[in-house]
């Protein structure tokens, strides 16, 4: 009875371990995608600490480089999201991203203010 109850216990302790398990996603990841405005080329650099996720966006849209800081990041398991708010030719824009991330790969949707936007892969620099 006693040795049901401890394995019962270890594997409740263990789910819980990999269910809070954040991906570490440290680091810079770069993406390219089209968009309504032309090609795009992105590299994030992500800082993880806990559930919390920070860093920057390091864009080039059209000939214009921007760095703009990462808002609102939160890492749970492998799903992230985070906002940038980009001054793109005069308009300041939020940008939302959602995404997955998968070993070297992060798959990430984006929503430019209100509207759907592209879907693209990010992949690890190495």
């Amino acid at each position: 009875m006693f040795q049901r109850k401890g394995l019962a216990l270890a594997i409740m302790i263990m789910a819980v371990v990999v269910c809070s398990y954040a991906a570490d996603i440290t680091g810079k990841w770069n993406a390219s995608f089209d968009s309504q405005v032309g090609p795009q080329k992105y590299v994030f650099e992500f800082k993880v600490e806990g559930a919390k996720l920070t860093g920057n966006a390091i864009s080039e849209i059209g000939g214009t480089k921007a760095t703009t800081p990462l808002t609102e990041g939160k890492i749970d398991g492998n799903n992230i999201s985070f906002v940038e708010n980009l001054s793109y030719q005069g308009t300041d824009l939020k940008i939302s991203y959602k995404g997955v991330v998968n070993g070297d790969e992060i798959k990430l949707s984006r929503m430019v203010g209100e509207q759907d936007g592209e879907t693209f892969v990010a992949k690890k620099a190495k």
